[in-house]
């Protein structure tokens, strides 16, 4: 089985590829990914030599390139993780939100119908349903909730959803879909909420939080994501959307506090900030349908998840901390710039 993985190098796409490589030896991985500020070669570096990974610098929207590369490893499964995330970039520069996660997704199914494929995934996020109101915590976001997108960021995965749904009603792409609550874990990088409080946390820097601080979210450790994920190209069925998410609400300030005595570090660090523009209240995932089709249930509990998370950022502060600095940029350089 050939899988190409495109922002590979990215937080959830570096966990995957481990995850596959771990979990299916005999497969081979190629990864994709443009290495934009939030891509991170070095990520990547224990599987770097691994004779069934290839890592290839390509933006997804580069439609040559992608075709060459297709042409050349004749995929079997395309996993697309690539876009670009963050909400508050997305409010800053909208565009390059809108050719990444639209466009890009674009090439890469025109190159799936050119040369076949037996599955192309993609990888969205509950953030395209809008928002929950806190004081009705009953309700949860399904398959069949409207998409209603708050942010250039929720609009453009929206968008991305509804052409990868329509290239598998007008072509017949064989094509599934997953949108995921909240990640966290190794390797994600460090301008999100976890690290980066755990990041200023340990250099007795403020930490900053939006608004009032009771924002929620459904947190899943990336592990979880990734064997759902697995689950859903192997057995999910063709055209379906599935939510996966871990029934784990968290406030914002609940999980900085949380940060702050893991860290031993006072609450007085906190400062609360003007809030995010259209800031989402809650996030909630059901996800019974994953579950009664695929048989999979998130396997971390938070409270054991959030000790890993924070034991692994102590472990490997070499990691952040050259991103941090931005030295992490000159490591493709180094590793293939003469080649």
């Amino acid at each position: 089985m050939n899988i190409f993985v495109t922002g590979g190098a990215g937080f959830i796409g570096a966990n995957y590829i481990f995850y596959m490589l771990r979990e299916h030896p005999e497969y081979r991985i190629v990864c994709l990914d443009k290495l934009t500020y939030a891509g991170n070669l070095s990520t990547l570096e224990p599987i770097i030599q691994n004779p069934n990974f290839r890592f290839e610098k390509i933006d997804i929207c580069d439609r040559e390139a992608v075709c060459g590369l297709f042409e050349e490893e004749k995929p079997d499964i395309v996993v697309n993780f690539a876009a670009e995330s963050h909400v508050d970039r997305s409010i800053e520069d909208p565009e390059v939100f809108l050719r990444t996660n639209i466009l890009g997704t674009q090439v890469l199914m025109d190159a799936c119908r050119k040369y076949g494929i037996q599955r192309f995934h993609q990888v969205s996020t509950d953030e395209v349903y809008g928002d929950l109101p806190l004081d009705k915590p009953d309700l949860f976001f399904t398959e069949k909730t409207p998409l209603h997108a708050s942010s250039p960021y929720s609009a453009s995965k929206a968008s991305a959803d509804m052409l990868v749904q329509a290239y598998h009603r007008t072509y017949g792409l064989p094509a599934t879909i997953s949108r995921c609550s909240n990640n966290y874990g190794p390797y994600q990088f460090p301008e999100k909420l976890i690290p980066l409080m755990i990041a200023n946390a340990l250099a007795d820097k403020p930490l900053p939080v939006y608004g009032d601080g009771l924002n929620v979210r459904d947190w899943l450790y990336v592990e979880d994501h990734c064997r759902a994920i697995d689950l859903i190209i192997h057995n999910g069925r063709v055209g379906e959307v599935y939510n996966v998410g871990g029934h784990n609400e968290m406030s914002n300030i609940s999980i900085v506090k949380l940060i702050c005595s893991e860290l031993g570090k006072p609450e007085t660090l906190i400062k609360y900030v003007t809030d995010r523009k259209g800031h989402d209240r809650r996030y909630a995932i059901d996800p019974d349908k994953i579950h009664s089709e695929l048989g999979w249930l998130p396997e971390t509990k938070f409270a054991d998840g959030i000790k890993e998370t924070v034991r692994w950022y102590l472990n490997n502060k070499e990691w952040w901390e050259t991103i941090v600095s931005g030295e992490y940029k000159n490591y493709y350089e180094k590793m293939y710039g003469n080649k």
